[in-house]
């Protein structure tokens, strides 16, 4: 069934009166510490003199600014408007700004997913999933990914690489968010992904004709280096950030084998080509490693799962500058809860998550670049900083943890110049956690305090 424009700008807005983002605050005396017995709503600011930006300054016991190995003490962010006006140890208060003081926390700069299905959430019960999924009409799941968008938000996660959605839902809720109609993070969004005929991307395991004729490019479903062409640009007429392809089959997927290629070379490369000369950056969901080899060879710019990689694969990402995402959530959702999937799937999952772990010590001593991702979607939306202790339990170091959640992330979606660190001006989106993520990563689990381009979206108590 087609669904009209109006039907889809309907979902979204209808859900403004119960959704909106905390107001830009305005002025009011300094928050108390944290020891204090009860935690006032954001501060409220009284209106600027006209044509002088908002000051807000936030002062916490530590600060991770994303460039070292260390906290800075004492740590004072200065915020002017929308952006990052200075941040260090110890400044001193502009005598027209609002102060918020947070007490023994730790600022940070807002964490990036670079791997999410935010329009999307699996539970326990995959066969309650997929008959509802065909039974909900699009504006219905344009609604439900608004709260989604809202938990991903107010886990910390201020910026996401959506890697897969339907009917453009992804599109759509990134724009409601761009307009502020809704709160979420900043939406990078694929709509689709580009796959083959019977592969992960398309819909398998069924009889002929299930769900009607097959798919073709406008379905990101290609047969050669010309549809994938037409796949691409397709996809960026239709609002597309990034492209995504399907290099290897998947866990998921009913009928295809988890680590076999799936794009001819001369697909892969028209791909890549095609998205970079259009201005995209691209991703290929890949956990087999030829299939991965194939597609770092083709150009492509990260290497999303990689459960079965070779060191020989690993070498050759490093050499390329391909980053990993390795999406280690995915696996203890999937492989670690086997029971709750169809046969053909749980023999693929647990597969994938024996040599998941061993592929990342591995990526590890590889040198490769790694950027922070989860998969969220096929987990609960909102624990997203669960993958920051897998990263650290198998062997990274909880700052480097931080950084792939950061800076790399940011490099790796092309927004390094705007986000990922705490650096004069940057965009202000800036969290804070209780206690120190260094001595304790699973502290990136206690955000408490969300700010998204110099807005206050999360102040809670603690």
């Amino acid at each position: 069934m087609r669904t009209s424009l109006a039907a889809v700008a309907l979902a979204f807005t209808a859900v403004v009166s119960s959704a909106q983002p905390a107001p830009a605050p305005t002025a009011a005396p300094r928050a108390p510490s944290p020891a204090s017995p009860a935690r006032p709503a954001p501060p409220s600011r009284a209106a600027a003199p006209s044509g002088v930006p908002p000051v807000t300054v936030l002062k916490a016991a530590r600060l991770f600014d994303g460039r070292s190995d260390r906290v800075i003490e004492n740590g004072v962010v200065i915020i002017e408007d929308s952006r990052i006006r200075d941040v260090g140890s110890n400044l001193p208060i502009p005598p027209d700004a609002t102060a918020l003081d947070l007490g023994d926390a730790t600022i940070l700069a807002g964490f990036i997913d670079s791997h999410t299905h935010v329009t999307d959430e699996a539970t326990d019960n995959w066969l309650a999933d997929f008959y509802e999924g065909l039974r909900r009409p699009v504006p219905e799941k344009a609604i439900i990914a608004t709260a989604y968008a809202r938990k991903v938000l107010e886990a910390g996660f201020t910026t996401v690489r959506d890697l897969g959605s339907s009917d453009s839902i992804d599109v759509g809720l990134r724009n409601a968010i761009n307009r502020g109609l809704v709160p979420g993070p900043r939406i990078l969004a694929s709509r689709g992904a580009i796959g083959a005929t019977g592969g992960h991307c398309d819909q398998t395991g069924f009889p002929e004709g299930t769900f009607g004729a097959d798919w073709g490019p406008e379905k990101g479903i290609i047969h050669g280096a010309a549809e994938a062409r037409q796949a691409v640009r397709l996809d960026v007429k239709y609002g597309a950030d990034v492209i995504k392809t399907c290099a290897s089959g998947g866990v998921l997927s009913l009928g295809d084998d988890v680590s076999a290629p799936q794009l001819s070379d001369e697909e892969l490369v028209a791909l890549v080509d095609e998205a970079h000369r259009l201005g995209k950056k691209t991703a290929a969901h890949a956990h087999g490693d030829l299939a991965a080899r194939a597609a770092v060879q083709a150009g492509i710019d990260s290497i999303e799962h990689g459960s079965f990689l070779t060191d020989q694969t690993l070498a050759l990402m490093k050499s390329k500058g391909t980053y990993l995402v390795p999406t280690l959530m995915a696996g203890e959702w999937t492989g670690g809860k086997a029971e709750k999937f169809p046969p053909q799937i749980a023999v693929k999952a647990r597969a994938a998550l024996a040599a998941r772990s061993d592929m990342f010590k591995r990526a590890l001593k590889s040198g490769v670049r790694i950027a922070f991702g989860t998969d969220s979607g096929v987990s609960p939306h909102g624990l997203n900083a669960q993958e920051f202790k897998l990263m650290v339990d198998l062997g990274m170091s909880p700052a480097a943890a931080l950084r792939s959640a950061g800076p790399a992330a940011a490099d790796l979606l092309g927004l390094g110049d705007r986000i990922g660190t705490l650096e004069k001006g940057k965009d202000a989106d800036i969290i804070a956690v209780a206690g120190d993520p260094l001595k304790n990563i699973q502290a990136t689990e206690r955000v408490f305090f969300v700010m998204k381009g110099g807005r206050i979206l999360r102040y809670s108590a603690r």
